[in-house]
């Protein structure tokens, strides 16, 4: 058995551990998505575990793969994902606090409560 045979066997099993812990956030993020009882915490499940969850496919297709090409793409994919899963949440969670879906009475903090207070006050 040579080393470059050890090292395909290793990397392919990587691969599959890296993408069965994959498929399984992404399936915790969407029952999280259908059980978790407010829009904030749906917002959460939907960004943090699945954004996780896709990079460990991508991942294990990586090593997978093992293409320059497909590494690449599958970079720029994680790429672009780790760009708009943010902005996408806090999009969604500022329409919900603007339209009334969020429960205020449970919020730590906030912020976007008194910057919209303090531009009615200065629009007066």
């Amino acid at each position: 058995m040579s080393m470059a045979m050890d090292w395909t066997r290793v990397a392919d099993l990587a691969g599959v551990v890296c993408m069965l812990g994959g498929a399984l956030m992404c399936l915790l993020a969407g029952i999280g998505l259908t059980r978790l009882p407010d829009v904030l915490t749906r917002m959460h499940a939907a960004a943090k575990p699945q954004s996780f969850g896709l990079l460990l496919v991508l991942l294990g297709a990586g090593l997978w793969l093992r293409s320059v090409i497909d590494l690449g793409t599958l970079l720029l994919v994680g790429l672009f994902q780790l760009l708009t899963t943010p902005v996408a949440a806090h999009m969604v969670g500022r329409a919900a606090y603007r339209t009334g879906r969020v429960d205020k009475e449970h919020l730590v903090v906030d912020d976007l409560g008194t910057a919209l207070e303090e531009k009615r006050r200065s629009e007066r």
